[in-house]
């Protein structure tokens, strides 16, 4: 039997302030359709988003987009969160935001930036970001990070066009003074599955990578931090999605629907309750959404059966539903699910075309 339901507490809150953003990444996280300006959640809202998410349990909250940088009201949104006693990560494509904008939100409280990098080569970062110029910009912010004492994260999304260059990646984070590298293969949701055959890597990629990246932490180690997993198309076992379904984090989107995951929207029929009607706490404990795959009483076999059920909670539903075509059944990446050879068929689909930008 699962635990009592709400027993579950969430420690991690991404709220995407905004969909709006400078760059037209093709392997962009937001949903194709697009929140509009005019939908976004106010300041006020968002204060008692924050306030709700700390009496929750929350501890951090990443404030993410689009491009965070994009709203004006940016410093007193960090302000909000730091009033409610959560840890700020900013998220930003470091294009939109200046080092006197930067300065005010370290002074409104922001604890840690995120920078995401296209590539270490900067003709291929800016045509990967759509945006040209995008690369010079990341770097001088990187700087201005540092240079305010604040933590810095490196973000960089691997797939076809860059995976080859992870060493030079790696060694770029070091070069701007990054504490700690996130080596995130792209996830197929949004536009990255619009573009899925432009961005998947071979298996020998993917191979020579993991090597690559496990001689950069042994000679690295002390340096820097570097995170990274196996890209899920390329697995034998499903990751936890988000630590379990509705039992570690939540996402808010920007006109206030609140998510179990990111990409939760893309499975039909879930009912998602928004922060403008009633509280998170209230949605977390009770929203359809977060109830419907909460634990594993749900589960269908082979899932049912496994050992393992309670340290994976099935893996992925999103990609259980865009591949498998049931948000009930066993990830495909599983090697024990019935569809996983489908998932490696369209692992080996390429397709060499123009990205399809993300485009707002």
């Amino acid at each position: 039997m699962d635990a009592p339901r709400a027993a579950f507490a969430p420690l991690g809150l991404l709220a995407e302030l905004t969909h709006r953003c400078p760059l037209g990444c093709p392997y962009c996280s937001n949903p194709l359709e697009l929140d509009k300006r005019s939908d976004e959640l106010d300041t006020a809202t968002w204060a008692r988003v924050f306030a709700e998410a700390a009496g929750l349990g929350v501890l951090q909250v990443h404030l993410s987009g689009g491009e965070p940088a994009a709203r004006r009201d940016l410093p007193e949104i960090i302000a909000a969160a730091r009033d409610a006693g959560l840890y700020s990560n900013l998220i930003t494509s470091a294009v939109g935001l200046t080092s006197e904008g930067l300065t005010r939100l370290a002074d409104a409280g922001l604890d840690h930036v995120q920078v995401s990098i296209q590539d270490s080569d900067a003709a291929s970062a800016d045509l990967i970001a759509g945006y040209s110029g995008a690369f010079a910009r990341k770097r001088a912010l990187a700087a201005d990070v540092v240079n305010l004492g604040l933590p810095l994260t490196v973000n960089v999304v691997v797939h076809r066009a860059n995976i080859d260059r992870i060493g030079s990646m790696v060694e770029q984070a070091l070069a701007l003074g990054a504490s700690r590298v996130e080596i995130a293969h792209v996830q197929y949701y949004g536009w990255a599955l619009k573009n899925r055959a432009a961005l998947m890597p071979s298996r020998q990629q993917v191979d020579t990578a993991l090597i690559a990246v496990e001689r950069l932490r042994q000679s690295h180690c002390g340096d820097i931090v570097i995170d990274a997993v196996v890209p899920d198309y390329y697995a034998r076992y499903p990751k936890p999605c988000v630590g379990g379904w509705g039992r570690r984090s939540l996402n808010v989107t920007p006109s206030g629907r609140v998510l179990p995951c990111h990409a939760a929207e893309v499975i039909p029929g879930l009912e998602f309750w928004n922060v403008r009607d009633r509280s998170l706490s209230e949605i977390w404990h009770g929203s359809p959404a977060f109830m419907a795959f909460r634990g594993t009483d749900w589960m269908q076999e082979p899932c049912r059966s496994c050992a393992l059920k309670g340290k994976d909670f099935g893996g992925c539903r999103c990609q259980a539903f865009l591949i498998a075509g049931d948000a009930r059944l066993a990830d495909p990446v599983c090697h024990l699910s019935p569809h996983h050879d489908a998932l490696e068929k369209l692992a080996a689909i390429r397709d060499d075309s123009t990205y399809h930008y993300r485009k707002f």
